[in-house]
This record gives structure tokens, sequence and C-alpha cells, in this order.
């Protein structure tokens, strides 16, 4: 049965954004809609322009048998924007103050408009680079790292403190928390990664940077590589910050608990972003 480029045109957008950074053969598409290929190549053009003038992403077209359109996901500077200073108006909120300067992050990282937001916003910045895996440590950065990992469209791995009997053998380090100074221990499943893979470490919540620390020394027990480094909030006015090169959406600039007061800023995320655009 023939069917309308209208109809096309929403099912090919909406597979597209459901399968980032996967090749898709144009023979896919013309079988699936009944449909030339030279149609559904016209077809892709209208959604290319479509998502690059409204900040969604681009296609990539890759030539030959083998090729296809790839859907490369991005999100406008209006965008980034608009959740960074709704993210910084939730995280300044007073009755987030818990005992000891933390903070409440919870609901935020339960919310999946936030978290999916935050994954594309990562997902754009780090677009460019050679990424096979997304780590996290367990648990709050888990949200972060899965919606980060399906815009990029590869696995999860989530770094313990504890072994799980399931995960089979381990590797396990020590490494000292930058905060509080205290050794504590990391453990990863020997098969979660394989020599010469490419990481993204992705976390919450940022102080001194020792946790980060400790993952980008697990890396090297599996002979793999830091691809980049992205958090949610780090700390400012730390004494000794043990992690440079990262991203950052938000910048907790104060605490009081006695006041009860919370200042924060935008992180350096719009900063790369325009670095890169240059």
């Amino acid at each position: 049965m023939k069917i309308r480029r209208s109809s096309r045109l929403v099912g090919m957008t909406h597979y597209l954004l459901h399968h980032p950074q996967q090749l898709v053969s144009l023979t896919f598409f013309a079988e699936l809609y009944a449909s030339a290929k030279s149609s559904v190549s016209e077809d892709l053009g209208i959604i290319k322009q479509t998502f690059e003038q409204q900040g969604i992403g681009t296609l990539v077209t890759v030539p030959g048998a083998a090729g296809g359109v790839k859907y490369i996901p991005s999100i406008s500077i209006q965008e980034v924007n608009t959740t960074i200073e709704e993210l910084c108006s939730l995280i300044q909120t007073p009755d987030r103050l818990l005992p000891g300067g933390y903070l409440y992050m919870t609901d935020i990282l339960s919310n999946p408009n936030y978290v999916n937001s935050v994954g594309r916003m990562f997902a754009s910045i780090f677009g460019d680079k050679k990424v096979d895996l997304v780590m996290t440590v367990a648990t709050k950065g888990i949200p972060l790292a899965y919606a980060v990992a399906n815009y990029l469209n590869v696995p999860v791995v989530i770094v313990r403190h504890d072994n799980k009997v399931t995960e089979g053998s381990t590797v396990s380090i020590n490494y000292v928390s930058g905060s509080t100074k205290r050794i504590q221990t990391m453990t990863l499943a020997k098969r979660s990664i394989e020599t010469g893979s490419n990481v993204l470490i992705i976390d919450d919540f940022m102080k001194a940077g020792g946790t980060i620390t400790g993952m980008k020394n697990l890396l090297k027990e599996f002979q793999a590589n830091v691809a980049g480094i992205g958090v949610l909030v780090e700390a400012v006015n730390i004494e000794e910050r043990l992690v440079e090169d990262y991203i950052s959406l938000v910048k907790l600039s104060e605490v009081n608990e006695r006041e009860q007061l919370i200042r924060v800023e935008k992180g350096n995320f719009l900063e790369e972003s325009f670095m890169k655009s240059e």
C-alpha cells in the first residue's frame, strides 16, 4: 500500500528520534514504507533541515552499499539555558539542605524530563568523541548515565562499592575521597570493559573529585581510556581539585546551614559549547 509523504515523514522522524547514533539503511525505510529510495532520500533531506533548524540534531549520511543515515542528537543553546536556569532555581531552594551541608537531589534525578534533558546535553557536547561506554558510580548517577548512554547508543557500566556475586570476578581498587580524605573501595566486573574502550564518566555531584579520580584509576586497570567527564553539579571553592578537565551544568558556590542559604550558578557547559561552535 502506498503511503503518503506526510505519513512517511512522521514515521521516519519517530524512528530516528528513538534510534540515535544508529546507522539506518535507505533500503530499510524504502521497504518499510513501500517507497522508492529517491523519495526516502528527499524525505530525509526535509527531516535533516527541520532537525537543524529546531536544534534537535542533524542527520549524517554514510555513502556506499553498507551506508545509510544516522541521527546525531544535539540541543539548542536556548534549551540549554532554560534547563540550566530551571535546575539552578530548583537546587538553590533552602529546604534542600540536609545535615552536614548535603543537598537533597533525588526528586531531580528521578524526574524523567530533567534527566532526559541532561542526557541530551551531555550527549551533544561529547557527541564528537569516540565513546564506547558510559560509566558512573552507584547509585544517584545511574539515571543520568542511562540517559546519556541512550542518546549515544552505548552501554552503561556501574561501579559499586561492594562486590555482587551476580557479576562474577571483579577488579577492585582503593581510592581516597577528595572531600573526607577517607580510603574507600570501588569495584567493577571484569567483563564490563574491553581493553582499549573509550569511556565517558558521568556523575551527579563532584566536590574535590576523589570519586571520579577513582574511576579514572579503575579504567587504567582495564587499559581503557577516558573519553570525557560530565557532572551535573560541581562544588566550587574547593582547596584541592583532583579533576581538571570536565564539563559541569551547575556550580554550587555557597552552602550556609545556619542561614539556610544555597547559592548556585551556571557551570562551564555553555562556555565549552560556545568554544566548540567557533
